[in-house]
């Protein structure tokens, strides 16, 4: 995969967590990439991460990272709560990015969203579940039925990480991790426009210092197609035990789990295994779209993400208010 110029795309990464490392390793699989800076909260953590890469160093900075090196693209793999000034620097330089879920934990995104558009930049979303194959297979058996409601999941443990449990800065478990599912049900069915949500803490506060998250929460959906949706999750359970969505219509219960479709019709039971690796076919997407111009693959732009994130702080405003919160 060659730049525009004849070159190696030449890649930055700003992050140096697991979802950094994740597409790092995947990129080692797409010919003409080469990833050359990683922009850490400390020169340390920076230093560490280019030192597995021969062309690559390490800033602690992210203008300065920008100032020293002509980077084709950037990937943001930061938490909820440093979003906002990365991609700012992004638009200004107009350096197309990938950016990980969620676009932040505020309103933020809305304004970036905006600047984005005017400059019809290239960006590209982390919901990977848009890329599986048995996503694709659903939108396909839709066609055959006509669905009532469906109930979504994020039933998982709590992540040892500091921030993550701190409301002020993940934003809590629906905006952090179920917005997953939240925008798997976009994808397949189209916009919310009212949101009612009920959240609680129940155990974790008591049991790990700092926890301000909610560790229980469900969230009652209205879509634009009158469609009913339920996505509930939580994060008190030692292992994760249930994350998907169900879909209930006319013919029977279509189930797509992480790695797994069953689909049930009365005493029919059809399964499909995932076959794909989504974060691969979402990766060269992108880069493709980098290299052509042409994004029209991409399946989750800046734009269209800001719909999920919404939906996800809207839930959490309605939780906070105990009112219905309408999007229109």
């Amino acid at each position: 995969m060659k730049s525009k110029g004849g070159f190696f795309l030449k890649i930055g990464f700003v992050g140096t967590g697991w979802f950094t490392r994740t597409h790092a390793n995947i990129l080692k699989e797409i010919e003409g990439v080469d990833i050359t800076a990683f922009c850490g909260t400390s020169l340390e953590k920076a230093e560490k991460e280019a030192r597995n890469w021969s062309n690559a160093t390490g800033y602690s900075n992210v203008e300065e990272m920008l100032d020293k090196q002509k980077l084709d693209t950037v990937y943001i793999c930061v938490p909820p709560h440093a979003h906002g000034e990365i991609e700012a620097a992004l638009i200004d330089r107009n350096i197309p990015f990938f950016v990980e879920k969620p676009l932040g934990n505020n309103e933020e995104p809305n304004d970036l969203a905006r600047r984005i558009e005017e400059k019809g930049l290239i960006t590209s979303v982390g919901y990977h579940w848009r890329y599986k194959d048995t996503t694709t297979r659903v939108l396909s058996l839709l066609n055959e039925c006509r669905v009532g409601m469906t109930l979504g999941y994020w039933m998982g443990s709590m992540p040892m990480v500091p921030w993550w449990r701190d409301v002020n800065k993940s934003g809590g478990q629906f905006v952090e991790q179920t917005t997953h599912i939240v925008d798997l049900l976009r994808f397949l069915f189209g916009d919310i426009n009212e949101v009612y949500a009920a959240y609680n803490n129940q155990i974790m506060q008591e049991k790990v210092e700092g926890t301000t998250v909610p560790d229980v929460g469900s969230v009652t959906m209205k879509l634009k197609n009158g469609m009913i949706a339920t996505i509930s999750n939580t994060c008190i359970l030692k292992n994760s035990s249930k994350v998907g969505l169900e879909i209930y219509s006319d013919e029977g219960i279509i189930e797509l789990s992480n790695d797994l479709l069953r689909v049930v019709s009365g005493n029919r039971v059809e399964e499909y295994k995932e076959e794909t690796n989504p974060y691969l076919a979402e990766n060269k997407i992108f880069l493709n779209a980098v290299q052509t111009g042409d994004s029209s693959k991409i399946l989750s732009t800046y734009q269209d993400a800001l719909k999920t994130h919404r939906v996800t702080i809207a839930a959490n405003q309605s939780a906070m208010s105990g009112q219905p919160i309408y999007l229109g």
